[in-house]
């Protein structure tokens, strides 16, 4: 495999690394995975990291001489017993490309800046944020370490922790998942998107309305699961790469009313499918229809640039170009605060 080494790691005793890694906001979702394998996509996806959306983590290491996984947790100050099913999980897929990590005493300090497993990819920003600590340590290790690598063994190592995490190394549009007409795609890691990008969607604000923060009571995790058996699963991979198609158009020429009218489509599907499945359940909530149908007023009588998405989740992302962000941002907090428990002002990287 391209990822581990044969030779000896030349290990050293203690240590303290630092890295922050966003969020991101998927434009074609990534919604199913290959059954009997880790973390393979059944279609490509592409997404923005999100500017002041991020988690923060501080990994401690200590050499020790029983060579097993020993992991602590600690978010925003507590320790989090309950986090460590998963990443004890995460540590044991990655320890074949990293068998440093069986050498060491874990101590891992996380914070967010948003709720966390809310439905804003909190995932995605934490298994990245942990990849990058643990090749920040392969980079002690091995003084040959090249830079591409290092990126490219990140996002590996993330999607073996949380499949859109993979996206979240890299800043601006990323893609994951093999599509035919991007060159450099793969179902291993992600890429930073390879094409011209019209200047229009260089500088987009995403305003997060926060409708619910409380913790999803089904998973993404499970969520995925539900796609084997989905009645219309097979049409929906085909959906979304067609869709990729078109946005490789849309994003060359910067037409910004078929980039959100894409990605509204691309964000309800994915919410059709997670009602439809069996069992099926609702992630929306009230306030999420309410938001949806008040922007599809406001943008008819306004002419205004924005649109929403929706991950896996009830809240709501608005996108829309910078050059409108003083009028938009005023109307979003007179007509669509009393819908959300909080609102976040962000940014597409």
């Amino acid at each position: 495999m391209f990822f581990f080494y044969k030779k000896k790691y030349s290990i050293d005793s203690n240590g303290v690394v630092t890295r922050k890694s966003h969020s991101n906001i998927a434009l074609i979702k990534y919604w199913g995975k290959h059954k009997n394998k880790i973390q393979i996509p059944l279609n490509s996806s592409i997404s923005y990291s999100l500017g002041e959306v991020y988690t923060v983590t501080r990994l401690i290491y200590q050499k020790k001489k029983k060579r097993n996984l020993s992991v602590r947790v600690f978010f925003s100050g507590k320790e989090k017993t309950s986090f460590l099913p998963k990443i004890l999980e995460f540590f044991n897929r990655i320890s074949y490309y990293c068998s440093y990590l069986r050498d060491y005493n874990f101590i891992i300090e996380t914070y967010n800046t948003f709720p966390h497993s809310s439905g804003i990819a909190s995932s995605a920003s934490s298994m990245s944020a942990l990849a990058l600590c643990i090749m920040e340590i392969e980079k002690k290790l091995v003084s040959s370490l090249k830079e591409d690598f290092f990126f490219k063994k990140a996002s590996f190592l993330a999607r073996l922790g949380s499949g859109s995490a993979c996206r979240s190394i890299y800043p601006g549009l990323v893609v994951w998942g093999y599509h035919q007409s991007i060159k450099g795609s793969n179902n291993f890691y992600a890429t930073p998107y390879p094409y011209k990008v019209h200047s229009i969607f260089t500088k987009i604000e995403d305003t997060i309305l926060i409708i619910d923060d409380e913790p999803k009571k089904i998973l993404s995790s499970k969520g995925h699961q539900l796609m084997h058996h989905h009645p219309y699963a097979r049409e929906r991979f085909k959906c979304a790469n067609k869709n990729m198609n078109k946005l490789i158009s849309i994003l060359k020429i910067g037409d910004f009313q078929e980039f959100g009218e894409l990605i509204e489509h691309e964000a309800l599907t994915l919410h059709a499918m997670i009602m439809t499945s069996s069992p099926y359940f609702l992630w929306m909530k009230p306030n999420t229809l309410k938001v949806i149908h008040t922007v599809w007023d406001f943008r008819k009588q306004s002419k205004k640039n924005i649109y929403f998405t929706l991950d896996a989740g009830a809240n709501v992302h608005l996108l829309y170009p910078v050059q409108e962000k003083t009028s938009i941002l005023k109307w979003i907090y007179s007509d669509l605060f009393s819908y959300c428990k909080k609102i976040i002002e962000s940014f597409c990287l």
